[in-house]
């Protein structure tokens, strides 16, 4: 009996792994031509790929992040950590759709799909795209980060599943002995999503706007003091003098106004 239930098991598996790379396929060939058909359009600041683990079941909370990243305005793509190859040439193809100054791509993954998440950050910083950040959810197996990636946060428990991550600009949190929280529930923490949306949303860098000019007071009349019978005497040039007189009315010199230039924050 317990060899039935095996194969049952295994049946389902390979059923679910395989559904669920027909769905990726699927969403990849319509994201690579939108990008395409929009290759002219303004490109986004920053991209997100977040990767499922062990039979695409259990690493919900990644459609819960890429739900709330893009409500925030941050395009994310979600998908099973083993079609990783597929997405990361997809998000190399989006990036340079960018022309010449590439589209960051920033990639999170939870259990298997945070093992996953390192090597397709490896594998897009080496094609020169950059990778400003990976976030990693209790990976399952040791993994080493290129030093080319900005930053990879990696929230684990060392007395459970996880493992750290390896690498110059790693920082492993240890979340052992967190209350109610473990290597199944730990990619749905709303407190984590919440650390990930303020480091991603923060790393957008804000849209410059033209500063507008000062406004320039009209010129005044300059009435000139009354003369002898009560006339307005006009300054008469100098015997000698070859210096025209000023008009009252017209100001000798104006400055056209200027306007303040605001330098655009980097990202």
């Amino acid at each position: 009996m317990m060899r039935t239930v095996r194969s049952g098991f295994v049946v389902l598996l390979a059923a679910g792994l395989a559904f669920s790379s027909l769905v990726l396929a699927g969403t990849a060939a319509a994201q690579s031509s939108k990008s395409s058909g929009t290759r002219g359009a303004k490109s986004p600041a920053v991209r997100v790929y977040l990767m499922r683990g062990l039979a695409n079941v259990f690493s919900y909370g990644m459609d819960d992040l890429a739900a709330k990243l893009n409500a925030a305005g941050v395009p994310a793509t979600v998908g099973p950590y083993t079609e990783w190859p597929t997405m990361a040439n997809l998000a190399a193809e989006q990036s340079a759709a960018n022309g010449r100054t590439r589209t960051p791509v920033i990639v999170i993954g939870h259990s298997l799909g945070a093992g996953t998440a390192i090597d397709m950050a490896n594998n897009l910083v080496a094609r020169g795209v950059p990778v400003p950040l990976v976030v990693t959810f209790d990976p399952v197996a040791p993994a080493t980060a290129s030093t080319k990636i900005g930053r990879v946060v990696n929230y684990y428990q060392a007395g459970g599943s996880g493992k750290p991550v390896a690498g110059r600009n790693v920082n492993n949190v240890d979340l052992t002995g967190v209350p109610n929280l473990g290597h199944f529930n730990i990619d749905k923490a709303a407190n984590l999503h919440a650390q990930v949306l303020a480091m991603i949303v923060r790393s957008k860098p804000p849209v410059a706007r033209r500063a507008k000019p000062k406004p320039v007071a009209a010129p005044t009349e300059v009435v000139m003091p009354a003369g002898a019978g009560g006339q307005s005497t006009a300054p008469t040039a100098s015997a000698g003098s070859s210096s025209p007189v000023p008009s009252a009315a017209t100001p000798a010199s104006a400055s056209a106004p200027t306007a303040e230039a605001r330098p655009a924050a980097p990202m």
